[in-house]
């Protein structure tokens, strides 16, 4: 017997999510499900799949799974994005509080643009010439130039495999300074283990190097997939009050047999 469930599809910036409202909690937690749904030939296809569940801490608790199928770290777009479902499901009208992997986030939405507000990082540390940082997730910002020819997949693989880094794995973002206002970023998802459109969670961690080297609070980022902002206050060695900021929309929604 087939069992039907159904999915919204949303993408933050080209970065893509199958989404499920498992407040039932029915949906079935296999790592070889879900690496399916999220396959883009054989599944729904998508760069995570996010399940939305009960949780008596915020309005609602986000589960998220890389595309292999293995629960992980936060996802900035991935929270802006269950943010937009969460508001499509009348769970919220316009601010909310929600449940991640590593804590209470709170989002507010407006005309289709979510701004995510993120953890405190409370350092940025160097790696010879580069930065490594937590913003939810781990993430190592190399600066370089001629970033649209630059070999994203190759550097970055070789630098989420190096000795250091091999066993948890990072990810790898590769920034371009456009102006002293906008950066250009792209990265290599550990999980993924390729380029993808965007990272949220990748953006803040290289605004936050950025903002820290040139004394400023807000930058505008660009990505493969579009345009985000990210906001943060100075805090000693850190940054506090930090908000990712950018558009979440519903692509399509459907059912499956799993």
């Amino acid at each position: 017997m087939n069992n039907k469930i159904q999915f919204y599809k949303y993408q933050g910036t080209g970065n893509d999510f199958v989404m499920i409202d498992n407040r039932n909690v029915k949906f079935p937690k296999s790592t070889e499900l879900i690496e399916k749904l999220c396959d883009r030939r054989f599944g729904i296809g998508g760069d995570g799949l996010i399940l939305l569940e009960n949780s008596d801490k915020g309005d609602f608790k986000m589960v998220y799974y890389n595309s292999d199928g293995r629960e992980s770290t936060m996802c900035g777009n991935g929270g802006r994005c269950i943010a937009a479902f969460a508001h499509f499901l009348g769970i919220f009208e316009n601010k909310t509080t929600f449940l991640a992997i590593d804590g209470l986030h709170e989002a507010e939405i407006k005309n289709g643009i979510v701004k995510l507000k993120m953890l405190d990082v409370s350092s940025i540390n160097p790696d010879g010439d580069d930065f490594v940082l937590n913003t939810g997730s781990p993430h190592y910002v190399k600066y370089v130039q001629m970033l649209n020819n630059y070999k994203v997949f190759e550097n970055g693989n070789e630098i989420r495999n190096s000795g250091t880094y091999k066993e948890d794995g990072i990810n790898v973002n590769f920034v371009e300074v456009l102006s002293d206002k906008q950066l250009f970023v792209r990265t290599y998802e550990r999980g993924v283990e390729d380029e993808t459109y965007s990272c949220g969670t990748g953006v803040t961690a290289a605004a936050l190097t950025f903002m820290k080297k040139n004394n400023q609070n807000c930058v505008g980022v660009r990505v493969l997939g579009g345009e985000l902002k990210v906001y943060a206050e100075k805090n000693g060695a850190g940054f506090r009050d930090i908000w990712l900021e950018g558009p979440a929309d519903l692509v399509f929604k459907g059912e499956i047999n799993i």
